[in-house]
């Protein structure tokens, strides 16, 4: 038995990395493609370029590892069938299951690995991902002037080079536009020729130029917008240094990224929830007692200096009419019709500042409920965080009976029909846990179940295959099935001549 199980072993490792590695790559080359705009012609060193896809591909682990788990294990078992090998070890008395049982094993190792990964690496990855991912999008293309076009490139300065050597150093037709004062084309240098260049320390750009002039507006002098007086100095050879330090790429302090629910681990989240829960339910505490005391004070809310005296005189009127005596104006003001003992210029008063109260609450109302969903969906957003931590290993235990039962079954190895399986269950797995995940986020489903979609629908369909290729049922022998097809409509049709 222990050489049936490590060539069991030998058979599936092969695979696992192989298939493992592939889906790497493809999803790194879908996040290049996502991004290629980001990062061509900022001058990226190769090591700032190696860091972002090492803690890119990372993050896609999630991603890779199931779909690795599901197709290695159908390739596995598919090509053990194809070759006769599992019938050889069926003849020898070892059932599917015990076939399966060091695989089995080396699943829940690798589920727990995948948990260990979740929660203690891919939250460090996600922070060094996105804080290095923010810091290349927010990077200023590298220095490049091409001929004929203004270049703004470099802050308060504009360049335009008419024609450009071969050699990418030698220029004609120069024009710099100096707006560091920011006073507009006040300081401007022509030049028929020249030539550019780094700095040793590549820190500063060197412009040399030949043959040209500088003019300056002198905007100090009076009525200079009418005159427009200027200063003209010719030169023979110039050199202008520009500072390249706003090209390097700056890095952003990691701790700005560091409560981000996607870049903590489990303890954390637990901590984060809490807290949120807590914050959560003060809030809407508070709110509820400043509501009851803006809408009982909303009547005696001046706006105009004049609601005290209005209500005053509305209180001695009512009085007089009825003959009772009240203690609150403002119970006497809700009970009686008192517009009526007012003249129209109290009466526009009254209903004027009727009105701006009434939309001074809807606009509190609407920016509490609007405050109130943002607090509870980023609270779902940390519920889902912390679910997602333990459903990589759920995925990988059920895609593994998936897989493994179904080459077993179809008895066909290689990268043909297995990777087509594979993929048309792995996407019913990603479709069911996006859904659910997004469903779960808006609130419109309960979180345990939005989150564990996915492996709810699975679950029973692994168990399926996995019963059936243990009792070596012919699941998708078309013969079979004919036969279960005739002996129903068999009865079916006895059923109904009865």
């Amino acid at each position: 038995m222990k050489k049936i199980y490590a060539f069991t072993l030998k058979s599936y490792l092969g695979p696992f990395v192989l298939t493992f590695f592939i889906a790497l790559f493809i999803l790194l080359m879908q996040f290049l493609w996502k991004y290629i705009d980001d990062l061509v012609g900022k001058g990226l060193e190769a090591d700032v370029v190696a860091q972002l896809l090492f803690y890119a591909s990372a993050t896609f682990v999630p991603l890779a590892l199931p779909l690795a788990i599901l197709l290695s294990s159908l390739m596995t078992f598919g090509n053990l069938g194809e070759h006769y090998e599992l019938v050889a070890m069926k003849a020898a008395g070892i059932s599917i299951w015990k076939i399966m049982r060091p695989l089995v094993y080396l699943s829940i190792g690798i589920s727990m690995l995948a948990f260990l990964f979740s929660n203690y690496v891919q939250p460090f990855a996600n922070l060094k991902f996105q804080s290095l991912l923010y810091d290349v999008r927010q990077q200023k293309l590298a220095f490049d002037i091409n001929e004929g076009i203004f270049y703004h490139g470099i802050e308060n300065y504009v360049i335009r080079i008419g024609e450009k050597e071969r050699d990418g150093r030698t220029i004609y037709d120069v024009k710099i536009f100096d707006h560091t004062d920011r006073l507009g084309n006040i300081k401007v240098t022509t030049a028929k020729s020249g030539y550019m260049e780094l700095s040793p320390d590549q820190q500063y750009i060197l412009f040399t130029l030949f043959d040209g002039y500088s003019y300056t507006d002198i905007v100090t002098a009076r009525n200079y917008r009418e005159n427009r007086p200027f200063d003209r100095m010719a030169f023979k050879q110039q050199r202008i240094r520009f500072d390249l330090s706003e090209f390097n790429l700056n890095r952003t302090q990691e701790e700005l990224f560091k409560s981000h629910y996607t870049m903590l681990n489990v303890k954390q989240l637990d901590f984060f929830v809490d807290s949120l829960e807590l914050r959560f339910e003060e809030r809407k505490d508070r709110y509820k007692s400043n509501f009851q005391r803006r809408f009982q004070n909303m009547m005696t809310l001046d706006t105009t200096g004049k609601t005290d005296n209005l209500m005053q005189a509305a209180s001695q009127k009512n009085i007089a009419q009825k003959k009772t005596d009240v203690n609150n104006d403002s119970t006497l003001l809700l009970q009686w019709p008192i517009l009526s003992n007012f003249d129209r210029k109290d009466k526009n008063n009254i209903v004027e500042m009727a009105m701006n109260a009434t939309r001074s609450t809807r606009d509190n109302v609407i920016f509490n409920k609007n405050d109130f969903s943002y607090q509870q969906e980023n609270i779902r957003k940390h519920e889902l965080a912390w679910h997602k931590k333990f459903t990589l290993s759920i995925a990988c235990l059920i895609l593994f009976f998936i897989g493994a039962p179904m080459g077993a079954i179809i008895r066909k190895g290689g990268l043909g029909l297995p990777v087509v399986i594979s993929v048309l269950f792995f996407v019913v797995y990603h479709i069911t846990s996006i859904t659910g995940e997004k469903a779960a986020k808006v609130g419109d489903i309960d979180m345990v179940l939005g989150v564990w979609l996915s492996s709810l629908v699975l679950f029973p369909i692994g168990l399926f295959l996995t019963f059936k290729a243990t009792t070596d049922a012919a699941l998708l022998d078309v013969d079979s099935w004919r036969k279960i097809w005739r002996k129903y409509f068999g009865k079916l049709k006895q059923t109904k001549a009865v």
